[in-house]
């Protein structure tokens, strides 16, 4: 899936809202503040909102019916799911390779 989904410079932010979003339906402020407090990154609303209407265009979430206050919660779809899948076991991968090449420093 990788190979043809292009997410441009917002590829970091749309891991973390992926990832934020493993955790179940969120409205953006809650993504933002979840993004924080997981990954200690502050997304700007610019930021959030341009990756969430990218990652929505490719199908990798979804939003739901608004709910208080016209907040809006976003979820993961199937093919959201196997994409951070597939990206968070190829970040793994390279991890393990740099702390293994580290180790021999």
């Amino acid at each position: 899936m990788s190979g043809i989904l292009d997410l441009g410079r917002f590829s970091d932010p749309s891991i973390l809202i992926l990832a934020s979003l493993v955790g179940g339906k969120k409205h953006g402020y809650a993504i933002m503040e979840d993004i924080e407090t997981m990954a200690r990154v502050r997304l700007g609303t610019g930021t959030l909102y341009g990756a969430i209407a990218r990652l929505e265009e490719y199908g990798l979430i979804e939003a739901l019916p608004s709910e208080e206050r016209g907040r809006r919660p976003y979820c993961l779809t199937s093919a959201g799911i196997a994409f951070l899948r597939e990206q968070l076991t190829s970040m793994e991968t390279f991890a393990a390779l740099g702390l293994r090449r580290l180790a021999t420093l």
